[in-house]
């Protein structure tokens, strides 16, 4: 439930973020008497997709602390504690990045996730089963997995996609429905009916087709981490961190963290074209296979 809250809550500040923003900007409204406006239109649609976009990539980390419940460690409790900050910040050195806040969330599911605005402002988050289910080689291959996905740039790269997408699909439905509205039910005044129920229409189906192309990306990105851990960490501890995941099964993450998490749920038939990651048996060959 509490997830539910701050998913709603978020979404509903960025609304109003954003059209406070176009005031400001003086963006014109985009459907007039004699049409759409397309210049005000496009604007529309670039501060909506990545004005969206970039604000939940800049809350990402509070989001992810506040939806998680995840305990950031400050000053290490623990011999586990130690070793799991220790290990991020060798990685984070390797890797030519900032030290990331490192953090636990409790949870009995084997996962991790890393998110934040940028390679120097960032969360790696590991969850007690986790540290409790795997080795400590294991654990350090997907931490390596993890810190790669920083270094990548990740996180960044796919708000970017994401904005993109999201920019056409609000402009594209909105043409959509103008078209038909105007062609088809012939109507005289901007924004009628047909106007809204085209679009609403216009905007699920392109959605769904942009979601394939974000996800396609995700998976690909997913491949590249799996390399940079294995890099970090060693290839064989990075394949055996896989192989006990496949053998956990372990369930995917809320979806704002899902895309930078160690593994996804898996799926078959047309439900691969939406997941985030590979299934866990691709991505094991792939390493295998690398020279």
């Amino acid at each position: 439930m509490k997830r539910i809250v701050l998913f709603l809550a978020t979404n509903f500040a960025i609304v109003l973020v954003l059209s406070f923003t176009m005031r400001l900007l003086g963006v014109e409204p985009y459907l007039t008497e004699q049409g759409l406006n397309l210049q005000s239109l496009l604007i529309f649609a670039a501060v909506m997709g990545f004005g969206g976009s970039f604000i939940s990539l800049a809350i990402s980390k509070w989001m992810a602390k506040k939806s998680m419940g995840v305990r950031v460690i400050e000053r290490p409790a623990n011999p586990t504690e130690s070793w799991l900050v220790d290990t991020i910040g060798k990685y984070a050195l390797n890797a030519g990045i900032k030290m990331p806040e490192v953090g636990i969330f409790d949870s009995p599911q084997v996962n991790a996730f890393a998110t934040g605005m940028s390679k120097n402002n960032s969360l790696v988050a590991v969850s007690s089963g986790l540290l409790q289910q795997m080795t400590r080689e294991e654990a350090e291959a997907v931490l390596g997995h993890e810190i790669a996905h920083i270094a990548n740039g990740d996180m960044v790269t796919l708000a970017l996609i994401q904005g993109v997408v999201n920019t056409f699909v609000m402009f594209l439905s909105r043409v959509i429905g103008h078209t038909v509205d105007r062609v088809v039910f012939k109507s005289e005044r901007s924004g009628g009916p047909a106007f809204f129920v085209t679009m609403i229409i216009a905007e699920l189906v392109l959605g769904v087709l942009a979601s394939i192309i974000v996800m396609w990306f995700s998976r690909q990105r997913e491949f590249r981490a799996d390399h940079g851990g294995a890099s970090l960490a060693g290839r064989k501890n990075m394949i055996a961190a896989l192989e006990r995941l496949d053998s956990l099964h372990p369930a995917p993450l809320p979806e704002k963290m899902a895309a930078f998490g160690i593994a996804g749920g898996g799926a078959s038939g047309i439900k691969r074209l939406f997941m985030t990651h590979p299934p866990l048996a691709e991505r094991i060959a792939a390493l295998k296979a690398a020279q």
